[in-house]
């Protein structure tokens, strides 16, 4: 009950003496000790998507099938606050100047983490970290099988194994909430469609933050400790959302659509360039080419079906 009330109050060691009546000593023992159990659970409860299956939040919505039947998850970064030493603390601010880690995830449409690597610097890119997982041969990262995909924002490239969506283009829910013309034209609206499925990574992001402040407001761990308390929020998250599917958090971030709270994340993640995600990767043109057709095909394919 320690470490639980410790991440869901954000409550330094101090605090945890006073309310719990021991020493502090004993409050990072045992601390420590909960939190390297909990975390040692990841490979349990944080597991990789079924790959064969089309998720039923695809399956039985228009909007979505077929145009997407082969998407197996969404992949995001989010900024947790750090707390670092003077020393290194500059690697960890990012855009906002607060300092914070990068953490990725992976999830699935019924908001359960599938993969997730923390403890990355604040100042580090979203899309460095997923390269850097991807040419990890030891990280575990889940590649989907040839003709399935990941859906990732435009910060990402467009290629095999990740679809993009377009840039210069309205994508976030709310752009397009804000016009008063509607959708206007197939590239908008494969974005609209793609943000509002993608959009499921961010509720996730959404209800790990509420229930556990303390990703709000870190305190003094080491940085060590601090990777460790993420990963543990995303394990006792994925075990609540198999347990308690009446969590009222889950409830509340749930409906497709609803847009968390933004603390430390930016919109603007992506890079400004001109054109789309697809510019990226030029080295790998033959694969960039096929996912670009799929891009394509999907979007005029959702058009041509569009009232």
């Amino acid at each position: 009950m320690i470490f639980v009330y410790v991440i869901s109050q954000k409550a330094t060691n101090r605090m945890a003496m006073e309310d719990w009546q021991h020493s502090g000593s004993t409050i990072s023992v045992v601390f420590t000790r909960i939190c390297k159990a909990i975390a040692s659970l990841s490979q349990t409860f944080i597991k990789p998507p079924n790959f064969d299956a089309i998720p039923d939040e695809i399956r039985w919505n228009p909007k979505y099938y077929p145009y997407f039947q082969n998407c197996v998850g969404a992949i995001d970064g989010t900024h947790i606050a750090a707390n670092a030493p003077a020393d290194v603390a500059n690697n960890f601010r990012g855009r906002k100047s607060t300092v914070t880690s990068n953490m990725l995830a992976i999830c699935s449409f019924d908001m359960l983490f599938t993969y997730v690597v923390t403890g990355w610097e604040g100042a580090v890119h979203d899309s460095r970290v997923l390269t850097t997982q991807l040419e990890d041969p030891t990280s575990g990262f889940p590649h989907p099988p040839p003709g399935k995909y990941y859906l990732v924002d435009s910060g990402y490239s467009n290629k095999p194994g990740f679809l993009a969506s377009f840039r210069n283009v309205p994508y976030h829910l709310r752009d397009a909430r804000r016009r008063a013309g509607g959708i206007n034209g197939p590239t908008e609206l494969f974005n609209y469609r793609h943000a509002s499925l993608h959009n499921c990574i961010e509720r996730c992001f959404g209800v790990l933050k509420a229930r556990f402040p303390i990703l709000r407001y870190m305190t003094n761990f080491s940085l060590i400790r601090q990777r460790e308390i993420a990963m543990c929020c995303c394990v006792l998250h994925n075990f609540i959302r198999l347990h308690n599917r009446g969590d009222p958090l889950f409830d509340r971030y749930g409906v497709d659509g609803v847009m968390p709270p933004s603390d430390f994340d930016s919109d603007d993640d992506a890079p400004s360039s001109s054109g789309t995600a697809r510019d990226q990767g030029a080295n790998s043109q033959n694969n960039n080419n096929f996912a670009n057709d799929m891009q394509d095909r999907i979007m005029f394919e959702m058009y041509l079906n569009y009232n």
